[in-house]
């Protein structure tokens, strides 16, 4: 279904409308709006986004890396539209944010989701990452599930 996947601007309107949508979603699911241990991610600390674009050029996912320690970056605002759920939109975004990681010389990859977002639970262990205590601001946060995963 993915036409392109591209690194776009943190403001620019399709990444503010996919961002708006996945914290409309999350906010449904957990019941409230606090639900993100941390400094929420900025233009300023997430270095690379992506956007996935269909044939039409309608953006129907994104994800973005906030870089940690040396050798190491988190996955941030991983979303795929409803409708294009099932398609192999999120696996693509996923693959080119690990490439991208590669690229900066990102060793680790650390990410949190949580625990009222079982199906991306089970998306990020079948895509081979790892299930870790939770680091960093999500330590001690009962909402939070966090992962890593060694790229080669």
């Amino acid at each position: 279904m993915v036409l392109s996947i591209d690194r776009e601007p943190w403001e620019s309107a399709d990444a503010l409308r996919l961002r708006d949508a996945q914290r409309v979603e999350l906010d449904a699911r957990y019941g409230c709006d606090d639900h993100e241990p941390g400094a929420p991610p900025t233009a300023e600390t997430v270095s690379v986004f992506l956007i996935a674009r269909d044939t039409d050029g309608t953006a129907v996912g994104c994800g973005g890396l906030r870089f940690l320690a040396p050798g190491s970056a988190e996955i941030k605002r991983m979303y795929v539209s409803p409708p294009a759920r099932g398609t192999g939109v999120a696996t693509a975004v996923l693959r080119a944010l690990e490439q991208a990681a590669r690229d900066a010389g990102v060793r680790t990859l650390l990410l949190e989701t949580g625990t009222g977002q079982p199906d991306a639970m089970r998306f990020y262990e079948r895509e081979g990452y790892r299930r870790i205590d939770n680091f960093g601001p999500y330590r001690g946060e009962a909402l939070s599930v966090c992962y890593a995963r060694e790229l080669l």
